[in-house]
């Protein structure tokens, strides 16, 4: 995660990936949907964006982080007029995607990777607002509302279907993970938790300790192993996750022309050694797929293997059945 400046403050360097022009715009769409809704249930929600806008005056974009977080939040906060469960009554400002994850040899969907999307007309990546929560001290929050959501959306999708869930070594530290992940309504051995985010050492000991009651209750661990984010060999020792994740790093090199992925041999040593699954992901042509096919590995996502859904009628369609690979460019 990024670290926060020192004056707390949004910075456009944060923004540096993406136009600012753009972001503005689609913030403005957002507070004037929230503004518009003339629902009385929803006043308290009207009230407290007027508030915030009015105390960040030049800062649309923080005063929405705050009021994102601030109904997204668990426990939510205490409003008056509020609706015991706010959840349901506020603007879907954060939505949640699911991308299939298939068993390479024969296509069956076997589990889900939550991805977070926020409602506009413009495709502003939600990597903008996790950085720009993080700046703000409010990274956890943040990241706990799209849990909050993923979570509920996972009840959705088909039963014997996992589902894995993005969180940072802070994140995971706070206790409101585990009361989600194990009051909720999916059983804990359907979900898994993604380390996202440089892990330090010093946070090692730590996180195993905080990750240790979920793991007892049947939730699964999985870590990057490739690029330039890649949990380290001895923080795999350490960890000891379930699933080993490449990426598209791991995909680039030889396998884009068909041939044999650049891999470091250590990583599949270390999935041999500790008994961890390899899961792909990028895989978005039929040479990529049986480039890492060959690799040995078992599991991946990918364009070409299903694109992101908010759609629940497609998280019905995954029932498990093989579907055509088709090759797209």
């Amino acid at each position: 995660m990024d670290e926060s400046p020192a004056n707390g403050e949004l910075t456009p360097e944060l923004f540096s990936n993406v136009d600012r022009a753009t972001l503005r715009r689609q913030v403005l769409e957002i507070i004037s949907d929230v503004l518009a809704d003339s629902d009385p249930q929803k006043a308290w929600a009207r009230e407290q964006l007027l508030d915030l806008l009015a105390a960040h005056l030049d800062d649309p974009e923080q005063a929405l982080l705050h009021h994102l977080i601030s109904t997204r939040n668990v426990p939510a906060s205490s409003h008056e007029n509020q609706p015991e469960d706010s959840s349901g009554d506020v603007p879907r400002m954060l939505m949640t995607a699911f991308q299939p994850i298939r068993l390479l040899a024969g296509g069956e969907v076997i589990g889900v990777e939550a991805l977070s999307r926020f409602v506009s007309h413009e495709g502003t990546s939600a990597d903008v607002w996790f950085r720009g929560a993080a700046a703000m001290g409010l990274g956890p929050d943040l990241e706990i509302a799209a849990l909050h959501l993923a979570l509920a959306a996972a009840g959705e999708i088909p039963a014997h279907l996992f589902a894995s869930v993005n969180l940072s070594p802070t994140a995971c530290a706070d206790p409101r993970v585990q009361a989600l992940m194990l009051g909720g309504a999916v059983a804990p051995d359907r979900l898994v938790i993604e380390i996202m985010g440089d892990i330090a050492d010093r946070e090692l000991a730590a996180l195993a300790e905080v990750l240790s009651p979920l793991r007892q209750h049947g939730v699964r661990l999985a870590v990057d192993g490739s690029g330039p984010g890649a949990t380290s060999a001895k923080q795999i020792l350490h960890l000891l996750p379930d699933i080993i994740k490449v990426d598209r790093d791991f995909l680039c090199g030889p396998a884009a022309s068909g041939g044999r992925p650049a891999t470091s041999p250590f990583v599949l040593a270390l999935a041999e050694q500790t008994g961890a699954t390899l899961s792909a992901e990028g895989i978005e042509t039929r040479e990529q797929l049986n480039a890492i096919t060959e690799l040995g590995i078992s599991r991946g996502q990918g364009y070409l293997l299903g694109r992101p859904s908010v759609d629940p009628r497609d998280w019905a369609a995954w029932t498990g059945d093989p579907e055509p690979v088709e090759d797209r460019e």
